[in-house]
């Protein structure tokens, strides 16, 4: 399994509940490409339309731009490919409990594009800031003790 994009942000901005693994439809020169890795889920989000789950925002780079049709869209939606009792359970927890749906990561696995979507609560301002905090916090001290380690001469 390789990654091939990570979304960086999405478990800054939301707590992660739970994940699940989806295929996703794409071209030939798209999956070239996102292999490639010109991919980037900054921005991107999960929605469910008609019982089928698409993917929104997703940059995907051309694979080579002479080759490419002309009214090649790279932020187009592309159709998640899910099991309807993994749809309906996603169906349920984004309208009822209020929670988003986000895409984690683009990986292969055994030659095919693969999605892992989360289903994420979003955070307060103030969990985000006290996460900084404590990131920073850790830094400090990883600091300390290596400076106090190398003025040890024991």
């Amino acid at each position: 399994m390789s990654i091939l994009a990570k979304n960086k942000k999405a478990h800054f901005d939301y707590e992660i509940l739970e994940t699940y693994e989806a295929g996703i439809v794409l071209r030939g020169f798209e999956v070239k490409s996102a292999k490639l890795g010109h991919v980037s889920l900054k921005g991107a989000y999960v929605i469910i339309k008609d019982n089928e789950a698409y993917l929104l925002n997703t940059h995907i780079s051309p694979y080579q731009a002479t080759n490419t049709p002309k009214n090649y869209e790279p932020t187009r939606s592309r159709k998640l490919l899910l099991k309807h009792s993994e749809i309906s359970t996603l169906i349920g927890k984004s309208k009822n409990q209020g929670l988003t749906l986000l895409p984690l990561s683009l990986y292969t696995v055994k030659g095919k594009v693969k999605v892992e979507i989360g289903v994420g609560k979003g955070k307060k301002k103030y969990e985000k800031r006290e996460k900084l905090k404590k990131r920073e916090a850790e830094k400090e001290m990883a600091r300390a003790m290596k400076q106090g380690m190398s003025g040890f001469d024991g």
